[in-house]
């Protein structure tokens, strides 16, 4: 697998698990644990857009 895919992969995971915890902060009332998941699932989507223009520059 390459460098992009593989980045498009991880970033996925990471910004579906955030909006988990942001959920389940929400559904708990735990503001820090909602805050966590806001800030992986941002974290998700910005290294999912970097493999996508990784794989721009792969062609």
């Amino acid at each position: 697998m390459n460098p992009s895919t593989n980045d498009q992969l991880k970033g996925g995971l990471h910004e579906a698990k955030g909006k988990v915890k942001e959920t389940v902060g929400r559904v708990v009332n735990n503001p820090d644990l909602q805050a966590e998941g806001k800030a992986e699932n941002l974290a998700g989507k910005i290294q999912k857009k970097a493999g996508q223009i990784e794989k721009v520059f792969e062609k």
